[in-house]
C-alpha cells in the first residue's frame, strides 16, 4: 500500500511539470470560442517589385487643332467661309499594347487594416492618331471679289512611352489576401505632333478655272513631354513564401494635356516585401 501511494504522488509530480511546460493555449484555459485564432499575414513595411501589363488607350482629338488653325487663317480672307470653326472630322481613336515596368512602396497595418503609398511605373508606347479632310468651293465671291476653293488637312498623334502614378492605397489583409484600391496623380513621358495646312486657290468664277495661291502650314511637335492626369484602380497581392507575393491589378488613367487620353490596363506582377 504505501508503495502504491508513493508511485502515485510520483505520477502526480511528474504530470504537473508536463503540464507547465505545455504553450497556454486559449483552449486549456476552458475557452471553447477563443480556440486557435487565424493567423493574419504580417505586410507592414517596404516592398519593391516588377510587372507587365496590357491595355487600350482611348484618344480624343476633337478640338486639339481648332486655336492652331484660328492662328493660321488671322486676317486671311477666307475666314469669311468661317473656315476656322469647320468640323475636321478629327475625332476619337482607340489602340491597344503591352508595356513592363516596376513599382515599389510602403505598407502600414493595424490588426487587418492596411494603409500605404505606392508608385508604379510603366514603359510602352500606347497612344494614336487622327487625321482629316475637308474641301469647300464659296457660294460666293468674298471681299476680295474673288471665288475661293479651299482644302484643309489636319492631323493629330500622341505616343506615350512613359507613365508612374503616384498613389495612395487602403487595403484589408484576409488571410493570405490582400485586396486594395487606389487613387492618386500620374505623370507621362510623351511625344505630340499636331499640322494643319490649307490650300487654297482662286477664280473670278464659281466654276473656274481656280489659281492655285501658297498654301499656309503649321505645326507643332513636343518630344520627350511632361503630360499629367490622375489615375484610380483596384488589386489583389497573395502571398506565397516569406516576403515573395504575387500581383494582380487592374488601373485606369487619364491624361488631359492638348490630347485627351485614356488608359486602362491590366497587370500582373512579382514583388519581395523587407
Amino acid at each position: 500500500m504505501r508503495r502504491l501511494l508513493w508511485a502515485a504522488a510520483m505520477w502526480g509530480v511528474v504530470s504537473a511539470a508536463q503540464a507547465a511546460d505545455m504553450p497556454d493555449l486559449p483552449i486549456l484555459r476552458g475557452s471553447l470560442s477563443d480556440g486557435l485564432s487565424r493567423t493574419s499575414v504580417n505586410w507592414q513595411g517596404f516592398y519593391i517589385g516588377g510587372q507587365g501589363g496590357y491595355g487600350s488607350s482611348d484618344e480624343n482629338f476633337s478640338g486639339s487643332n481648332s486655336t492652331m488653325l484660328a492662328a493660321l487663317l488671322d486676317h486671311n480672307v477666307i475666314q469669311e467661309m468661317d473656315v476656322a470653326n469647320w468640323n475636321l472630322g478629327l475625332g476619337k481613336n482607340s489602340s491597344r499594347s503591352g508595356g513592363y515596368g516596376v513599382f515599389f512602396g510602403y505598407n502600414g497595418q493595424w490588426e487587418d487594416v492596411v494603409l500605404g503609398l505606392e508608385v508604379s511605373y510603366l514603359h510602352g508606347s500606347f497612344g494614336g492618331s487622327s487625321s482629316a479632310f475637308k474641301e469647300l468651293v464659296s457660294g460666293s465671291a468674298l471681299s476680295d471679289g474673288n471665288f475661293h476653293d479651299v482644302a484643309v488637312a489636319s492631323s493629330a498623334s500622341i505616343s506615350i512611352k512613359d507613365m508612374a502614378t503616384f498613389r495612395g492605397r487602403a487595403a484589408y489583409a484576409w488571410g493570405c489576401f490582400l485586396p486594395y484600391m487606389f487613387g492618386g496623380f500620374a505623370l507621362g513621358n510623351a511625344d505630340i505632333t499636331r499640322s494643319v495646312t490649307v490650300n487654297d486657290a482662286i477664280a473670278s468664277s464659281q466654276l473656274g478655272p481656280f489659281t492655285a495661291l501658297t498654301p499656309l502650314s503649321a505645326t507643332d511637335a513636343v518630344h520627350n513631354h511632361l503630360i499629367y492626369g490622375y489615375t484610380g484602380g483596384l488589386g489583389v497581392d497573395m502571398t506565397l513564401t516569406g516576403g515573395l507575393f504575387l500581383r494582380a491589378e487592374w488601373e485606369y488613367i487619364r491624361f488631359t494635356s492638348q490630347v485627351d487620353t485614356s488608359i486602362n490596363t491590366v497587370r500582373a506582377g512579382l514583388g519581395y516585401k523587407f
